[in-house]
């Protein structure tokens, strides 16, 4: 079917407007509760919150507030050397001078306009320019100017309806995850940092949401030990007692391919501590054979970041084979420790970002963990009845994790295929009942 296009620019069928910064200096300014977008908050399409928040009184020094709805840009940063990242604000929001936000005006739909970003990514990409220091840049001009095609206006709210369809499958897979996650942390934290059933048991109650069977498993007294009260007849074990702990190579970084060998990198890794590889970084085999001589990474491996953003964990899924990069560690559980649930847990532990942060040198520019303290890292370590028993639980909903990743990894490839062809009219939106 033949779709009649019309020719135009970004400019013309947006109006852009620019982000900032409050002062730094000021702190009611960072009190609030709205949400202040930077890049490394765009990470997902659809963006609900940022690490950074600020005020009201913000507003009126710098911050501008965009309602939901607005499309956002990146125009500036490291992250432009590889992508350019385009995210919906799903509440109103601020954002700081290196985003681009754009309003959409009468002749393009609302939720078409992230749509026609996206699909010229890759022609977005070839724009960006260098500002110095290895940033990238992606000028405001150069935005304005993009040539676009847009459909009739009841065919683009069809085709972002398609699309749409697809976002929605990907989201629903976020927030199942973020459960998940939720359900795991909550277990160990319960059984492993807080040790409730045991004190529930101290206190004469049944340990709350917990059989029978599984309570008999925990002791009813606390003992003193290095790292304070733990159960009785559990011990204090350091990281090198149950894992190997295998440094990275130490040499300068590969140069990239278009397949070969999966090179991991810091932004792989998640900070829900699965391994995101839709924007892999993939090497020769002469490089992989050379980057893989101390330790090819499988699944149930994990890995733990040591130098700037320390103690970021991920764990290997199934499938996945790959070298390990600079600046990150692997961790192998031995043959007689079988419980990748637990070592994952372990290591993303609030106990064990306390053990991490008290052998983390500051440096003057990036602070950084000595891989020989790895090993001395302490946990406490319970009966192996209680860890097969959590490893029963909490495997399960690791790997419903990892396949819900992949899963939203398959519908985003399924959407940016589409996407020209539908903007095109080279597929009629109506094949989808659209």
């Amino acid at each position: 079917m033949s779709t009649q296009l019309t020719k135009t620019t970004l400019g013309d069928i947006a109006d852009f407007v620019s982000g900032g910064t409050p002062s730094k200096s000021c702190s009611d300014y960072w009190t609030g509760n709205i949400p202040w977008v930077s890049a490394k908050d765009m990470k997902r399409f659809r963006l609900y919150d940022t690490q950074d928040h600020v005020s009201e009184s913000a507003l009126r020094s710098g911050a501008r507030l965009i309602p939901a709805g607005t499309v956002l840009v990146l125009t500036r940063g490291m992250t432009l050397l590889n992508d350019v990242p385009v995210c919906i604000a799903k509440r109103a929001m601020t954002f700081n001078q290196d985003v681009k936000a754009l309003l959409p005006r009468s002749q393009v739909a609302p939720e078409y306009l992230p749509y026609v970003l996206l699909g010229k990514k890759e022609v977005l990409l070839a724009k960006v320019d260098l500002a110095g220091h290895g940033t990238g840049r992606l000028n405001s001009d150069d935005l304005k100017a993009l040539e676009v095609e847009l459909p009739p206006l009841p065919e683009q709210r069809r085709i972002a309806k398609i699309l749409g369809d697809l976002d929605d499958k990907i989201e629903l897979n976020r927030t199942m995850n973020e459960t998940l996650e939720a359900m795991a942390r909550a277990l160990f934290k319960s059984w492993f940092v807080d040790f409730d059933p045991v004190r529930a048991k101290m206190e004469g109650r049944q340990p709350e949401g917990m059989d029978a069977e599984t309570a008999a498993l925990f002791p009813d007294k606390l003992v003193e030990s290095e790292l304070g009260m733990i159960p009785e007849g559990w011990e204090v074990k350091t990281l090198g007692q149950i894992a190997d702990v295998i440094d990275c190579l130490h040499s300068k970084k590969p140069e990239r391919t278009l397949d070969g060998g999966l090179y991991l990198q810091l932004n792989n890794i998640r900070n829900d501590g699965l391994i995101d590889i839709s924007d892999g970084f993939y090497i020769g085999p002469d490089d992989y054979a050379n980057w893989t001589s101390r330790m090819e990474a499988v699944a149930g491996d994990c890995v733990i970041t040591n130098v700037g953003r320390v103690g970021a964990v991920g764990q290997i899924p199934e499938g996945v084979r790959a070298a390990l990069g600079r600046n990150m560690t692997g961790i192998r559980k031995k043959d007689d420790f079988p419980f990748s649930g637990f070592l994952v847990e372990c290591l993303r532990s609030e106990q064990m970002l306390n053990e991490i942060q008290l052998k983390t040198d500051t440096g003057t520019i990036l602070d950084a963990l000595n891989v020989k303290s790895i090993p001395m890292l302490r946990f406490v370590q319970p009966p192996i009845v209680i860890l097969e028993r959590f490893e029963s639980v909490a495997r399960p909903l690791r790997r419903e994790m990892e396949e819900n990743l992949s899963n939203s990894h398959s519908l985003a490839t399924l959407r940016d295929t589409l996407l020209p062809e539908l903007m095109s009219g080279e597929i009629a939106n109506d094949e989808f009942g659209a």
